[in-house]
């Protein structure tokens, strides 16, 4: 079997870097994924009920780059949609991230009115503190409203997620939850917000719909390369697989999704409902909210986070700590010896945590700079 490309993962990068070597440089590619279904992590599929579900949970498109939305606009219909998130705080669901209505719904009307003004003495309007930065530098009321916020919806949250202090994190994870000084309820703030009209992986089929590109799925790429002719490889798994971890594994964290069905149309008033407090979960999403499908009854999952273990469980997130940055950093090595017979990218394969839109960026970047140059 010959191709130009062999590309080791179906998932944004994969698929992007395929369209984009198909299609602009007129040169074959062999798209291979060891899991039984392209679109990675946002694969969507029906359940037994008829419900479309995000299988490895939900996946909410948001960006403010143009050319990010337009690109991706060529293979779907985009449907608006805010997402809205809630957390259960002290038995009350209030908008996340904390805002001036969070504020007004938990503390009784004067003492929220007076924090207000106080955040809005120091703050501009719109804008988002981390509440790390708030609970170090505030004092009096504010550092009790900074207190409670970190008790309340940081802490726990955080180590469910991470099994980790915030303070051992990265800026990149705790500066995700800010204290939103607005009334603003939507999760995101970016320009473009929206799902892809038929799901993510019809949207991904569209983009991989070319003479060029062929897919091989359930399909480890060790099986195949020994059997495979290509030119150039880029790889989109994890970095130190690929190198058999002769430095040793990069922590990852996982997740077990538990789902559920009800005969109810409307379980929940918004998509997602966290629980930083309460239960092993850290958060329910029912779907009809996400996709706008109009069905009888209503599909449900929870996300219980979990250590990564290889060949047990899928690897999601990278742990940003800088330990595992320096030990990315022996792979990057590695990597520089192929003098650029072999790529690494995505979310794996740069160790990076990546939004999907970061995701796309990163493909692009890397045709853009390197691929169509070779």
């Amino acid at each position: 079997m010959k191709t130009d490309w062999l590309i080791v993962g179906a998932g944004f990068t994969g698929c992007v870097l395929a369209e984009r070597i198909a299609t602009q440089l007129g040169e074959t590619v062999l798209l291979v994924d060891q899991r039984d279904h392209i679109a990675g992590n946002a694969y969507d599929c029906y359940d037994e009920h008829g419900i479309l579900m995000h299988r490895y949970g939900p996946h909410i498109f948001h960006t403010n780059a143009q050319h990010i939305w337009d690109y991706l606009g060529q293979f779907t219909h985009w449907r608006s949609y805010y997402h809205q998130v809630l957390g259960v705080i002290d038995g009350q669901q209030v908008p996340i991230p904390f805002n001036f209505n969070s504020l007004y719904a938990l503390f009784p009307q004067q003492f929220a009115a007076k924090l207000e003004k106080q955040l809005l003495e120091l703050y501009e309007f719109n804008t988002k503190v981390p509440i790390l930065k708030l609970r170090e530098s505030a004092s009096g009321d504010l550092k009790f409203l900074a207190d409670y916020i970190y008790e309340n919806i940081f802490k726990n949250y955080t180590q469910k997620q991470w099994d980790l202090n915030p303070e051992d994190l990265g800026s990149a994870v705790t500066g995700r939850v800010p204290i939103y000084l607005s009334r603003d309820n939507r999760y995101f703030q970016d320009r473009y917000q929206g799902m892809p009209n038929l799901g993510y992986t019809e949207m991904f089929r569209k983009m991989l719909d070319h003479a060029n590109i062929r897919v091989l799925l359930n399909t480890p790429y060790q099986d195949i390369a020994s059997e495979v002719q290509y030119r150039r490889m880029i790889f989109t798994g994890p970095i130190d697989e690929y190198f058999e971890h002769m430095h040793g594994e990069l922590p990852y964290r996982s997740v077990h999704f538990g789902s559920g069905y009800d005969e109810k149309e409307q379980l929940q008033t918004v998509g997602t409902v966290n629980y930083p407090n309460e239960y092993r979960y850290t958060r329910i999403t029912e779907f009809k909210h996400l996709t706008g499908q109009q069905h009888h009854g209503s599909s449900w999952m929870a996300e219980y986070p979990q250590p990564h273990v290889r060949g047990e469980n899928d690897p999601y997130y990278p742990i940003p700590q800088q330990e595992n940055r320096d030990l990315y950093q022996k792979y990057q090595v590695e990597a520089e010896k192929l003098k650029g017979q072999v790529l690494f990218a995505g979310r794996l394969g740069d160790y990076q945590y990546y939004n999907m839109d970061q995701a796309v960026a990163r493909a692009m970047s890397l045709f853009d700079k390197q691929i169509k140059n070779i």
